[in-house]
């Protein structure tokens, strides 16, 4: 064991350590540069995923406002609440900063890697779609690189389908334990079940259930730190001024200055909006859209969902309130948050901040699970194989809520994200020219006056398109 600890550890250090955080840096602002700053150009459409006229009209199909929430169901987690905390109690308020930034270049990658999930989607013939790297590699690059694809699939079946729902079923339990009471093994079984019935009932019922989930989650969480910033509004300017200041070395708030504030804001926005990681494309294909580059922008919405809203209603909790302390690691992560909730609006909160990382965390399994499933299914059409995977996805929440030292286990779960990731953002750089082809054409129309652009696959001939998941028509033409 102490071997294959080791074997990880050293492939968490060539990626993690020092090789992938930069490589997704200069990657996104390369895509943000290139494509003319894309992100800003459609930033306010964006918001008409929230309504229905942007939809197809498909019952059978995954709307894009239903995939978009489940994206950010699965960004949407830990990294949230007890992320941010540990990046300002390590990298001081700057870290912050150094997060928004992060989250704005990576809001161009979300949207290419996204926009080519869309693009090589197969049709499953009742109205959904499968996408992702995985089949972008294999339809984007040729059949040669069906190795590379598969190494992709394995990587995240591994990371985020068991290890990551390992860890997600433990932080369920251990929350459910401190603050409720709730025995590990009463929550295992919850859980469990629970997660049996809604992964069994396929893409659809993830959907559905992402499509209720979410929006209760991260209102509510909203909500409550609004009413934290307006008690205290007089200190915004002064938690502001202390975010960029300290970002950049002005003042230092702990060891390490400027450099570490840069380090864990980097660090701690990437793990948390995961754009470049090769996640989400897997979600962003399921949808019914009428142009790949529509639910690009939708995706790119949801690291700014994820980051610069949610994140930084993190970050003002803990900055306009009285526990923290510049330089004081006693008091760190979802206790850090959770304390300061308390200071600002009284004890109760305590019990809302473990509700929230209840729901952050099982729309974490469900996104999770579902990441692994579309991996599978890259590799092999075997139903069967689907079965036990949801079986066994079943038995690794249990055991996680129910064994917590059993976690452990899964210490491969990092090291396997870094390699998914460069493997995903390899694949990114070849593919860049056709993802630009189509946000070209995408432009093109916008231009032309077309208020909502239909992708035309005959432009597209020479790509190897699933004819029957683009017909070319605006469904809203008859």
């Amino acid at each position: 064991m102490q071997l294959f600890e080791s074997f990880f550890g050293l492939i968490g250090d060539l990626t993690w350590g020092w090789a992938l955080i930069p490589f997704l840096v200069i990657i996104g602002v390369f895509f943000t540069v290139v494509t003319g700053f894309v992100q800003i150009r459609f930033f306010r459409r964006m918001f008409r995923v929230l309504s229905s006229k942007n939809q197809t009209g498909d019952p059978n199909a995954i709307s894009a406002r239903e995939a978009l929430l489940l994206s950010v169901g699965g960004r949407v987690g830990g990294g949230n609440i007890a992320g941010v905390a540990v990046a300002i109690t390590l990298g001081g308020p700057g870290a912050v900063f150094w997060m928004w930034a992060i989250a704005l270049v990576g809001m161009a990658t979300s949207l290419i890697e996204c926009s080519l999930a869309q693009l090589y989607k197969r049709s499953e013939g009742d109205g959904t779609y499968r996408g992702g790297p995985a089949r972008s590699i294999i339809h984007g690059l040729g059949k040669d690189y069906r190795w590379l694809a598969v190494l992709y699939a394995i990587c995240l079946i591994a990371s985020f389908a068991f290890g990551f729902n390992a860890f997600q079923g433990n932080t369920v339990a251990g929350a459910a334990e401190e603050s409720l009471g709730i025995g590990r093994l009463w929550t295992g079984i919850g859980l469990t079940v629970i997660t049996g019935l809604i992964v069994f009932g396929g893409i659809h019922r993830i959907a559905k259930v992402a499509d209720v989930i979410v929006p209760i989650m991260a209102v509510g969480y909203i909500a409550m730190a609004l009413i934290v910033i307006l008690i205290n509004v007089t200190e915004i300017p002064a938690a502001l001024y202390m975010i960029v200041a300290n970002a950049f070395g002005f003042e230092e708030a702990v060891g390490g200055g400027m450099g570490a504030a840069l380090a864990q804001g980097l660090r701690r926005g990437l793990f948390s909006n995961e754009a470049g990681l090769g996640s989400a494309p897997n979600v962003a294909a399921t949808a019914d859209v009428r142009h790949p580059i529509s639910q690009g922008i939708t995706q790119s919405f949801s690291v700014f969902i994820d980051t610069i809203i949610i994140c930084t209603c993190t970050a003002l909790i803990i900055l306009l309130g009285d526990v923290y302390t510049p330089g004081d690691e006693a008091v760190d992560g979802i206790v850090l948050t959770q304390q300061s909730l308390v200071s600002h609006l009284g004890g109760w909160t305590s019990y809302f901040l473990t509700v929230a990382i209840l729901l952050f965390a099982f729309s974490s399994i469900i996104y999770n699970y579902y990441l692994g499933e579309n991996a599978l299914t890259s590799m092999t059409g075997n139903t069967m194989a689907v079965q036990v995977l949801r079986v066994l996805v079943m038995g690794v929440v249990f055991l996680g809520a129910t064994a917590p030292g059993a976690t452990a286990v899964f210490f491969f779960s990092d090291p396997m994200m870094g390699i998914l990731a460069v493997v995903n953002l390899l694949a990114l750089m070849m593919l860049f020219p056709t993802a630009k082809r189509i946000l070209d054409d995408f432009k093109e129309q916008i231009s032309a006056g077309v208020a909502r652009p239909v992708f035309n696959p005959d432009k597209f001939s020479d790509l190897d398109i699933d004819r029957t998941a683009w017909t070319g028509k605006d469904p809203d033409a008859d």
